[in-house]
């Protein structure tokens, strides 16, 4: 039996600013369902990674391929009309846009699903959404706006999802609602690639784990082998 391709493969993948270069030769493949983690400590390139997958960043070398389609030299809007949405770090929520009108007015239904990511399957995940569905962006707290972002994201119908930071700057119990939304994204069957400095609940979340260190992949492996070798939490993670 024939083993399916990636939803997206790289291999070796350059990219940097200007003279600076910040990855050196990056492999990565993520398979359809799956969910996988970007980690490593500030600096180490994982926004630099994320940039360069969805197009607002071009590779000095290297290939990416995603959905069987070369992507490296293709822009954002290309690389997004294939089945790729991000939920960018700090939100960027539209503060004269209702939720409603977020959910609605990004909402694509290109890839053929049965099981699409409609407005009442989006408000099931996210009910506060729908109980605040006629409030602007600019009313809603940091917690509801992330919910959102994600939302938004979902109602494109994405082949793969890249959460950057979704819990970053939320209050705990906001960030609980967070991770418990993205369990049932993840049961859902959505391919996610998530980057988050709360490893130990990423353990609960991802099948694998990536870890970047000064622009190069330097481990990769499931949940069990990253929690049984805690030097790797020391030396790359700083946790």
């Amino acid at each position: 039996m024939s083993v399916p391709p990636p939803l997206l493969s790289c291999q070796g993948l350059e990219a940097g600013y200007g003279a600076s270069q910040v990855l050196f030769g990056i492999h990565l493949q993520i398979a359809a369902g799956e969910v996988v983690s970007l980690l490593g400590r500030n600096g180490m390139g994982k926004s630099t990674t994320i940039k360069a997958l969805v197009g607002a960043l071009r590779p000095t070398a290297g290939s990416i391929h995603f959905a069987g389609q070369p992507t490296a030299r293709l822009p954002c809007d290309a690389i997004a009309r294939l089945g790729l949405a991000i939920v960018p770090e700090g939100r960027h929520v539209f503060p004269n846009l209702t939720v409603r009108e977020h959910l609605v007015a990004f909402a694509d239904r290109r890839n053929g699903l049965s099981d699409v990511w409609d407005l009442e399957r989006i408000y099931g995940v996210f009910p506060r959404l729908k109980e605040r569905q006629h409030h602007l962006g600019s009313q809603l707290s940091g917690g509801e706006q992330q919910m959102l972002a994600i939302g938004r994201a979902l109602s494109t119908n994405p082949r793969l999802l890249i959460l950057d930071e979704a819990t970053e700057g939320l209050a705990p119990v906001i960030r609980e609602e967070i991770w418990r939304c993205l369990a049932a994204l993840k049961a859902a069957g959505q391919t996610i690639l998530v980057v988050d400095k709360y490893v130990h609940r990423l353990m609960d979340l991802a099948d694998r784990h990536l870890i970047l260190e000064r622009g190069r992949m330097v481990w990769e492996g499931d949940s069990a082998a990253l929690n049984a070798d805690r030097r790797l939490w020391e030396r790359y993670l700083a946790v």
